[in-house]
């Protein structure tokens, strides 16, 4: 498959919006995502303008959104990275010792699976990350669904590795996993 990755422009609104619904459709959508295709079909325009917006690279910079695009224009997979302060609450809830980033949104077309799509938009989004002159990044995380076993088993292919840290969920028995990789040592 020949694709592109990239970040995400604060006029594709419209792709944004489409791709964000296909992903809520996937099989698995219940597990990976805390949003609903009910919910989000009914956000109106104005809502994806300033999602796209704060993902962009016109954005405030706390979030940076990567597509891949197939050379026909479409959309085959996303991910989204949010960085977090180190002493400042997550959107999450926690409180990181830290300046991390937090990988969510991770979504790849049925047909664009196993084609390196994944590693490509993880190495975009995870370059970024280590990028950043401040905050300089310590370590991105992600969090999955603890019966998310295609997303944990791609994750780890990838570099990450669980941490330890469960987050209970509403069901008895239910929870989710951190995983992280760190900052690369400086070389020199």
């Amino acid at each position: 498959m020949d694709y592109s990755i990239r970040t995400l422009r604060a006029d594709e609104w419209e792709k944004n919006r489409e791709l964000r619904l296909a992903a809520l459709q996937d099989p698995v959508a219940h597990l990976a995502f805390l949003d609903t295709y009910d919910d989000a079909v009914a956000r109106p325009d104005s809502f994806w303008q300033e999602r796209t917006l704060g993902g962009s690279e016109s954005g405030a910079g706390a979030v940076r959104q990567f597509v891949a695009e197939a050379a026909d224009g479409r959309w085959v997979g996303t991910v989204s990275v949010l960085v977090e302060r180190a002493g400042a609450e997550t959107f999450f809830g926690d409180v990181p010792e830290v300046e991390q980033a937090h990988v969510v949104g991770v979504f790849v077309r049925d047909e664009a699976r196993g084609s390196g799509v994944i590693d490509a938009l993880f190495a975009a989004a995870v370059e970024w990350c280590w990028s950043l002159a401040e905050p300089e990044i310590a370590r991105v995380r992600l969090i999955v669904h603890g019966e998310n076993g295609r997303a944990q088993a791609a994750y780890r292919r990838l570099g990450f590795a669980e941490t330890g840290v469960k987050i209970p969920l509403g069901d008895e028995g239910t929870y989710e996993l951190e995983f992280a990789v760190l900052r690369p040592a400086a070389v020199g």
